[in-house]
């Protein structure tokens, strides 16, 4: 690849001429970006041409919009442009840290390498979100389920028996008068039901995309007993992974909290990384700012960066912090199952 110089890094509002496309565009999930870092990094590495190693990846690519990706890319990196920069037009698909950590390996001649780091880092990232995704979905699978058996025993089960307690004439318990009256209405008036539900959802769901309702959102999240500790962890582990390797490619600090930003999901860490930013150009250093926020960064963390910052190994202490909330996050997962499972099972029965 011939040597030119280094592409600057693209801001927030840098303008992207990617390929327009019609209805679904390009989507790769975590685990299809993973194995395009992985194949790309063997391909460079038994020294097959940047050019001829997209076009071979390419040609493995079934899904339209996916192909026309690639073939744009490939387009660019003919025409001698930088493989980050080519990327950084969709970088909504592969994701501001995948550009950077790129741009950085084309920069200092380890591109190669820096393709094999990625591919970890991505497939780190996927096990951190299924951690989260697990501890969530068994609860979840409990009360879809309980509460389709009791719709089932309610609208089905239920109304054969009403003959029966129509012919005592005695007073029935509050509860079966209760029973009754449900499956009642919803009998006449069920699919109302379903269809204000539906609603209901759809509308939170739109409400979401405000950003000052998923602020809010977010910050209640944040806020729930040991559901709050769980995303905390997950959002520290993502952060200081992300600065962390950012920093040891060589990013600046800047630029670093700016990609940070960019992949934090959550609303509240994502602003604070913003105002960290600022805070940072004006010369205050992290720690200085994150002591002012205990709620959201512990003071270990404040107290390791700062000693991180004192003594040049800033990269290393974020890395090592992005482990121990990790550990953390574990272990707030099997606390929560623990607790989670005799509940739902508590409420399956009482429902039932």
């Amino acid at each position: 690849m011939n040597k030119k110089k280094a592409p600057k890094s693209e801001g927030k509002g840098a303008r992207s001429d990617k390929f327009k496309f019609q209805g679904f565009g390009p989507r790769l999930s975590l685990r299809d970006q993973a194995l395009f870092a992985k194949r790309l990094s063997l391909l460079i590495k038994a020294d097959v041409p940047l050019l001829e190693a997209i076009n071979i990846l390419k040609r493995s690519i079934t899904n339209p919009a996916n192909k026309k990706m690639m073939e744009s890319i490939a387009h660019d990196v003919a025409n001698g442009q930088y493989l980050s920069k080519s990327m950084f037009k969709y970088k909504k698909v592969f994701g501001d840290f995948a550009v950077n950590i790129i741009r950085v390996g084309e920069t200092s001649g380890t591109l190669a390498d820096n393709l094999k780091y990625l591919s970890e880092e991505i497939d780190k990232s996927r096990e951190l979100k299924g951690k989260v995704v697990g501890a969530l979905i068994y609860p979840a699978i409990i009360l879809v389920a309980a509460l389709a058996i009791s719709g089932l025993l309610t609208l089905f089960l239920f109304p054969k028996l009403l003959p029966i307690f129509q012919s005592l004439h005695a007073n029935l318990p509050f509860t079966t008068r209760a029973l009754i009256w449900l499956s009642t209405f919803l009998l006449h008036y069920g699919l109302w039901v379903i269809f204000g539900l539906s609603f209901l959802v759809a509308g939170f769901i739109f409400a979401l995309s405000y950003e000052n309702i998923r602020y809010y959102w977010d910050a209640l999240i944040l806020k729930l007993p040991v559901i709050g500790s769980l995303f905390k962890n997950y959002h520290l582990t993502s952060m200081c992974r992300t600065l962390g390797l950012l920093l040891r490619g060589g990013v600046r600090v800047l630029e670093a909290t700016a990609v940070a930003s960019e992949t934090a999901t959550n609303l509240i860490y994502r602003r604070e990384l913003d105002n960290l930013q600022k805070d940072v150009s004006k010369g205050l250093t992290i720690a200085r700012h994150l002591e002012h926020r205990p709620k959201l960064f512990p003071p270990m963390f404040t107290e390791m960066i700062a000693i991180g910052e004192a003594t040049g190994n800033l990269s290393d202490t974020l890395v090592y912090l992005a482990e121990i909330s990790e550990q953390e996050l574990d272990e707030t997962a099997k606390r929560f199952s623990s607790i989670i499972e005799p509940a739902m099972m508590i409420v399956m029965g009482l429902l039932v």
